[in-house]
């Protein structure tokens, strides 16, 4: 199985290779359109106006949102009869936007830069996927090969203060650090990652692989990793694999976003939101960064990352969507305080979370979902585990009343020695009322003006 250069097609093109395109998701209608676009590429690339030249002889493989809602429809007939080259394409209907067009879906998916093949000779029903495109650099076959540096320039490693790190206690973290670190890390999650779809949203369970922080300083090779998990997503329970997959696919995902649109730094992916009105209350958003929200899941997430550099991630999603639509502070304020604050921190990353929280970004959730805090800790904290070890001083209280120990009567709150608004602030605002506040603010924006 090999991959065809653009020049290499084009010089076949004429009909000699047969096609087969292998898609998922998608009505017949709309296979019939791409499978026309794949002609149309593959016969005339020199007519392709610039910005389209890039998905010459390319098609694009392994694209896993949703799993489960797969379903492989195979056109070998029609793709025959088209006399093209052999494509297969994965893609989910669930990651095109509704009134998409099929065009646009393979700009989106090209911006998305997932791992990209034509193979010659295919059979039918086969991913498009090739090991050796995620097996790692063999760096040690040319090491000896680099030129040392001028005596001059030879300065050592330079200080992690001169990179722009603080010094901080990685044992005390219980993160061991460098390759052999990554490692072993990854030795541990191996055992778990078939449980990684049903336990990755527990805070208080080890559900994560933990790699974020070797992913970062690239202490892992992203290559392995998804080798392994594509490998292990074909065997049978390996949709945990498969979930875990698809997360690094996001993170790919991300970074191509920053790639290729470079303003969402400062901006929103979406101009439109760049004018959305956040009141930015200064005294709500120190709460939020010194975890005194009233809100005891949001609190917990806080004081994890203000104690450890680390927070689960779908307690970043809870305190990211609590910080806009419930305190209707710009995202930037709470993306810049991650990027300070987190050891695993990636501007890539970090940036798509905030932006797809705050409902600004490439393919985020729609502005009109907002967590329920409450709701999000009954969910998935259930028993109050994670919320005691962080806020021990909510620890009397029952798996009742500590979501929401606002509500819990006077008297037992005495009795229990948790008196809101003494031994444990009182929520900052009404869910319910900023709920409807940040309604009418995103609105305001999706609303088309009246002439």
């Amino acid at each position: 199985m090999t991959t065809d250069t653009g020049s290499e097609l084009q010089r076949d093109h004429a009909g000699r290779l047969r096609h087969l395109l292998t898609l998922e998701g998608l009505s017949r209608d709309e296979l019939s359109h791409l499978l026309d676009l794949a002609q149309f590429y593959v016969r005339v690339p020199g007519e392709l106006p610039a910005r389209d030249q890039s998905l010459w002889g390319r098609t694009v493989a392994n694209l896993f949102f949703e799993p489960s809602t797969r379903t492989r429809v195979s056109f070998e007939l029609a793709a025959k009869r088209l006399g093209a080259d052999v494509v297969n394409l994965d893609m989910q209907s669930s990651s095109r936007v509704k009134g998409e067009t099929v065009l646009d879906t393979i700009y989106t998916l090209q911006a998305m830069l997932v791992d990209v093949f034509v193979m010659r000779d295919a059979e039918p029903g086969l991913p498009a996927y090739v090991s050796a495109h995620v097996a790692p650099h063999d760096v040690g076959a040319h090491a000896g090969a680099l030129a040392p540096p001028p005596a001059a320039e030879d300065r050592g490693l330079p200080a992690l203060e001169a990179m722009g790190f603080e010094r901080t206690n990685l044992a005390a973290l219980g993160v061991v650090p460098g390759m052999s670190g990554g490692a072993a890390r990854f030795e541990d999650f191996k055992p778990r990652i078939g449980d990684y779809r049903a336990a990755r949203d527990y805070p208080a369970a080890k559900g994560p692989s933990y790699l974020s922080v070797h992913l970062r300083f690239g202490t892992v090779s992203v290559r392995e990793l998804v080798a392994f998990a594509h490998a292990a997503s074909l065997q049978a329970g390996g949709e945990g694999a498969s979930t875990w997959l698809s997360e690094l696919v996001w993170r790919e995902f991300y970074a191509q976003i920053l790639w290729h649109h470079p303003h969402v730094v400062a901006q929103s992916f979406k101009p439109e939101y760049d004018g959305l009105a956040f009141p930015n209350d200064g005294v709500r958003f120190t709460a939020w960064c010194e975890a005194r929200t009233g809100y005891p899941i949001v609190d917990a997430a806080m004081r994890q990352l203000n104690a450890t550099g680390y927070m689960h991630n779908r307690l970043r999603m809870i305190a990211a969507s609590f910080l806009v639509k419930d305190l209707l502070v710009d995202w930037r304020w709470g993306e810049k305080v991650f990027a300070d604050r987190l050891i695993d921190y990636d501007l890539a990353s970090n940036n798509g979370g905030w932006q797809w929280a705050a409902s600004t970004g490439c393919d985020a959730q729609p502005y009109f979902r907002i967590f329920n805090p409450v709701t999000q800790s009954q969910r998935f904290d259930a028993q109050g585990a994670f919320i005691r070890r962080y806020v021990p001083e909510l620890a009397p209280l029952d798996a009742r009343e500590i979501h929401a120990p606002w509500t819990v009567p006077p008297a037992t709150q005495r009795a229990k020695g948790v008196v809101v608004g003494r031994d444990y602030p009182a929520p900052v605002v009404d869910h319910a009322l900023a709920r409807a506040q940040a309604l009418e603010l995103f609105g305001v924006v999706r609303r088309p003006a009246i002439r």
